[in-house]
């Protein structure tokens, strides 16, 4: 009979411990070969050997759990516990996220994270505390670039009249009209098919997703590398998830995904450099345009959004070193 208890007992704290076990759900819109997908496996071991197997992860790629804008609205409502996501559709819970799209903004990768990793980086994933989310940190989508199946990009006069897939948001929009393009925006779900059929001539992303979206295969034969916009990414978390958590795995959740940030910035740092040669490749022929022109026809789009964003804001951003 005590060897039945005992046996009873072990049993329970198997079955105590199995309840315990917290499964989160993670989300994001590309292929598992990108560097959100690396990150987020990543995130999922650190965070399991931290709570010692109390939080597990399970990865969604490809947008399985619908589009970026359909992922904040999940942690809003506690349906998706995380998400990484680019700034794109951000604008419309935090308007000043849109700033991160002027175009030319930032100069190179050294003067990004200065801003992001510092004072107006944090306080902006601070305000989504407002909405229900908490910004954990800044990941990395890259320095966006222009793809076509038309013709090559080597001048502004080359850009004027192509039918571009832009992100869903009017900073965007607005510097892509002054470019002379017809911008079209469109749930990034949706642009492999419409790029098959014909209904946009191009889009305009960072290389590791011109790269591993196979892009070639949908028609797009240009590359040009206008490093127009540099799009972060942001890694959130819905505060309904935390609430569940005691502090200390909260902190698990939230400081390793400042910690992988630098691990997944690396990775797309590292796919930029190799993977404009493996797009030459496969055929695509990549072009370097002048940045000069494309920065002074974009200038008034800073002269619409000043006020909107705080001009203040923006100069302490241009010039920060």
């Amino acid at each position: 009979m005590k060897k039945l208890y005992a046996a009873l007992a072990v049993l329970a704290l198997l079955c105590a411990s199995a309840s315990a076990t917290e499964v989160l759900k993670a989300s994001h819109s590309v292929a598992p070969s990108h560097p959100y997908h690396l990150g987020l496996v990543k995130y999922a071991e650190l965070v399991t050997e931290r709570t010692n197997g109390a939080v597990t992860i399970d990865i969604f790629h490809s947008a399985q759990l619908g589009n970026e804008r359909d992922n904040i609205e999940g942690l809003q409502m506690g349906t998706l516990d995380i998400c990484v996501t680019s700034t794109g559709p951000m604008g419309g819970f935090e308007p000043r996220f849109f700033m991160f799209d002027l175009p030319f903004l930032f100069r190179d990768r050294e003067h990004v994270y200065k801003v992001l990793d510092g004072t107006v980086g944090q306080e902006l994933l601070k305000k989504l505390s407002d909405v229900g989310i908490v910004g954990a940190a800044y990941w990395e989508n890259g320095f966006r670039q222009v793809t076509n199946s038309k013709r090559p990009i080597n001048s502004i006069n080359d850009i004027k009249g192509l039918k571009l897939r832009t992100m869903e948001n009017q900073v965007h929009i607005d510097a892509f009209r002054a470019l002379g393009v017809d911008p079209t925006p469109m749930a990034w779900s949706e642009v492999f098919t419409a790029l098959q059929q014909g209904v946009i001539d191009g889009q305009e992303n960072p290389v590791p997703i011109i790269y591993v979206q196979k892009l070639i295969e949908a028609g797009q034969k240009y590359l040009a590398i206008t490093n127009h916009v540099y799009s972060p990414s942001l890694f959130l978390i819905s505060a309904i998830t935390l609430e569940r958590f005691d502090a200390k795995t909260r902190a698990v959740l939230v400081d390793t995904a400042k910690e992988v940030a630098f691990y997944e910035r690396g990775l797309i740092k590292q796919m930029d450099e190799e993977q404009i040669g493996l797009l030459q490749k496969q055929g695509m022929v990549v072009t370097y345009p002048d940045q000069a022109e494309f920065k002074a026809a974009c200038q008034p789009i800073y002269t619409k959004y000043e006020e909107r964003f705080d001009k203040k804001l923006i100069d302490n951003i241009i010039n920060t070193k």
